[in-house]
């Protein structure tokens, strides 16, 4: 087994593409294309980045794997019993799909259930 120290130059690639959320990115674009699956992969990625740019530009929301009609049937395959809530873990994974930061203290964080209401709404 090689437990060999990460060098500086590893530790610096890595802090940098933390610091930029380049693996959050990457991740929400894979999902983005094995969603949609575009017939010009590389066109439907730059469309996506240049909406990307163009909303932090403008101050306007990301776009989003989750549309607004995706996101009732999403929540409704967390939720198959119909009980009207997620736990905390689960808001996290449907809304880590979109192209933005996550609200890490939605309403209904601190009980572990997260409503319908509040996941249309962070969505």
């Amino acid at each position: 087994m090689d437990d060999k120290m990460p060098t500086e130059r590893e530790k610096e690639a890595s802090a940098y593409l933390e610091k930029h959320k380049i693996f959050d990115l990457m991740k929400n674009l894979t999902s983005m294309l094995f969603f949609y699956r575009p017939d010009d992969p590389k066109e439907f990625l730059i469309e996506k980045l240049t909406q990307l740019k163009q909303a932090r530009d403008s101050g306007q929301k990301a776009p989003s794997l989750l549309s607004p009609s995706n996101l009732d049937a999403a929540f409704g395959i967390v939720d198959p019993a119909n009980e009207r809530h997620v736990s905390f873990a689960r808001y996290k994974q449907l809304i880590s799909l979109g192209m933005k930061d996550i609200n890490e203290c939605p309403d209904g964080v601190n009980e572990d259930k997260i409503s319908y209401d509040t996941f249309i709404t962070e969505g």
